[in-house]
């Protein structure tokens, strides 16, 4: 109740017209509730399943936490949360990439997959930060290196070790790891739009179209975290069916 109290609260501090803090409070809703959904879910699926929903519902509850600091970040600074949403993406991005590798180990996936996915994605994510918060003047630099680290980790996914054990799985697994690749494929696509609209360089263009660096990243990761979850929910319920039948 008392945190009830506290949100109520800080609705009535949000101008009308703050389209920003009101994706930064939506995102920070939308993240509690598929934490709460995934977490009481952990019990009603077989043990090979629960880690995974428990990661899920871990990515959203760190990202919840964290847009609760950005959404009181913005509102007493109206400035982008660089570091808090840094520091998000650092523990929940490896978070997403360990979700490929908990779906696949049906099919024989090593640990060495799951480490090589965390690393890229780590290198991703600094080398971002670099180009975002430290050297802004090289930002088109440091993003083409984060953008490397993209294309190595879609390539695994898609082309990679990781469909060949998809595949090897097949059914529900496969599909599922169909979407997942899909999230990384387009719903990380939104990223870059944002790491552009708050960085100068020669797409400096895109401040014109009236793009907002904080509302595409809070639009990104609430799609992408609750999606991955839901697609792992997804799995696990459809393969909890196929067990009991």
């Amino acid at each position: 109740m008392k945190l009830l109290t506290i949100l109520l609260a800080d609705v009535s501090k949000i101008a009308t017209d703050d389209y920003v803090g009101f994706t930064f409070f939506v995102g920070c809703m939308a993240m509690m509730a598929a934490s709460a959904f995934f977490f009481l879910s952990m019990n009603t699926f077989d043990k090979k399943w629960r880690t995974s929903i428990l990661v899920s519902g871990l990515i959203t509850f760190i990202a919840a936490v964290h847009y609760w600091y950005m959404r009181d970040y913005w509102a007493s600074n109206a400035e982008s949360p660089t570091f808090f949403r840094y520091v998000d993406w650092v523990l929940t991005v490896p978070l997403m990439c360990v979700e490929f590798y908990l779906i696949l180990k049906v099919a024989g996936a090593k640990k060495s997959l799951m480490w090589k996915l965390i690393f890229w994605s780590v290198v991703m994510l600094v080398t971002g930060y670099f180009g975002e918060a430290v050297y802004r003047d090289q930002a088109w630099f440091w993003g083409l290196i984060s953008g490397i680290a993209y294309f190595i980790i879609a390539y695994m996914i898609w082309f990679g070790e990781a469909k060949k054990l998809a595949e090897q799985a097949g059914g529900a697994v496969l599909n599922a790891h169909k979407t997942l690749c899909w999230f990384v494929l387009v719903g990380w696509a939104i990223y870059p739009l944002g790491y552009m609209a708050g960085t100068p360089g020669w797409y400096d263009g895109l401040a014109n179209l009236g793009l907002n660096m904080d509302v595409i990243y809070n639009i990104g990761d609430a799609v992408n975290k609750i999606g991955f979850g839901l697609v792992v929910y997804g799995l696990a319920v459809n393969s909890s069916a196929t067990a009991d039948a």
